[in-house]
């Protein structure tokens, strides 16, 4: 792979290029967002178990164990899990290639040895091939300059996507990484409930999507590839789907919609090949929450932001 010298701060992330990464990848955030999962308290739409990026990688943020606290982290520069109490005791476990049933009994291992037992459900949510975790001998792959790579792409768009967040006023989620779907997204709200959603996500609960969209949302993401679509792409879409937005104007040229998953679609290589990609990827996401928006009647002017600091606090 190759980076544009123009762009290098976007780097290229062709899916097949690390494929097989990518997919142990995503069961080994799987593991550790299911530890912050059944961890914490409940938060609306399943934000409680989401990751975050970080300047070194991604992070569970702060664990809840009794009336102790622990955090997880991916250190996509040194390539080693780093597991953290909050009496400063710290394991750390190589990034290395590995089979997932190995990396699952190391986490736990290191878990038990901090005294921070933790039991998960080990099937993994959201991929059709549903391994457990204890017995998958599949995916073993890890390439460290790919997943540095991908890391890089992350912070990029955590970047950006933070940027959008801060200009609407209403409820929006955090920019957060979901390790079920394997993406990273923002979510704005319009403060109505929506209908029941039909679910359809494999191997994952019925209800946990209907409280996910039990409001009407705007979102958008970041998603890296897989094999049904294996080119990483931003991505935004409605709920419930507002009539006439499949022909909504978008800013981009390189932008389409999508009429299997319901959802607009701009390459990641068109944002990152762009002569401004933090503009091209705004853009995108602007226009199609406008447009989302806008045709399905939501009262932007009822919360708008009353009060605005000038400039930077001193």
């Amino acid at each position: 792979m190759t980076d544009d010298v123009k762009n290098s701060n976007w780097p290229a992330i062709p899916y097949a290029d690390w494929r097989d990464t990518a997919q142990t990848l995503h069961m080994w955030t799987q593991i550790i967002g299911k530890i912050r999962m059944v961890q914490s308290p409940w938060l609306n739409h399943a934000w409680h178990v989401t990751l975050y990026v970080t300047p070194r990688g991604m992070t569970t943020g702060t664990i809840p164990h009794g009336v102790r606290t622990f955090c997880i982290n991916f250190d996509c520069i040194d390539h080693q899990l780093i597991i953290e109490s909050c009496e400063g005791e710290v394991e750390r476990l190589p990034l290395i290639p590995q089979d997932t049933a190995d990396f699952y009994q190391a986490v736990m291992t290191a878990l038990d040895k901090m005294s921070l037992s933790v039991t998960i459900n080990t099937k993994p949510n959201e991929v059709e091939e549903a391994i457990p975790f204890p017995e998958d001998r599949t995916h073993s792959a890890y390439d460290a300059e790919a997943v540095n790579r991908f890391w890089r792409a992350l912070y990029q768009v955590d970047r950006v996507f933070n940027n959008f967040r801060a200009g609407y006023f209403g409820k929006s989620s955090p920019v957060h990484f979901f390790w079920g779907s394997f993406d990273l997204a923002v979510t704005r709200f319009s403060g109505r409930s929506a209908p029941d959603h039909p679910g359809g996500m494999p191997n994952m609960p019925l209800w946990v999507a209907q409280e996910a969209y039990s409001q009407e949302v705007s979102s958008a993401g970041f998603w890296p590839g897989g094999d049904a679509f294996p080119e990483p792409i931003f991505y935004s879409y409605a709920y419930p789907t507002p009539q006439g937005f499949s022909d909504a104007k978008v800013s981009s040229d390189a932008a389409y919609w999508l009429g299997d998953l319901g959802e607009f679609v701009l390459p990641y290589d068109a944002v990152r090949q762009a002569k401004d990609p933090d503009a091209a990827l705004l853009g995108f996401l602007q226009n199609t929450f406008d447009a989302a928006a806008s045709l399905a009647d939501w009262d932007i002017s009822s919360i708008q932001r009353r009060h605005f600091p000038p400039g930077p606090a001193g």
